[in-house]
């Protein structure tokens, strides 16, 4: 899998499990000491690090394996 493939499916799914949450962008970004506007980037693609998506994780109460299952 082509990173950009894995960044774009993985933004697909912090989105999901964003609205299945009930949370704003805002709302999770700060929960994931993040700011709003790279969290737009990050469902929209953009590459990060492992810490960041453990984080996300964190404050969506999922594990990482959970984030990263695309089914």
């Amino acid at each position: 899998m082509k990173y950009s493939v894995l960044y774009r499916k993985l933004g697909e799914r912090i989105e999901f499990l964003r609205k299945q949450n009930n949370l704003t962008q805002e709302e999770l970004a700060e929960k994931a000491d993040l700011h709003r506007s790279y969290f737009w980037d990050i469902e929209n693609g953009r590459n990060m690090c492992i810490k960041t998506a453990a984080e996300i994780a964190k404050a969506l109460n999922v594990s990482l394996s959970e984030l990263f299952d695309f089914k």
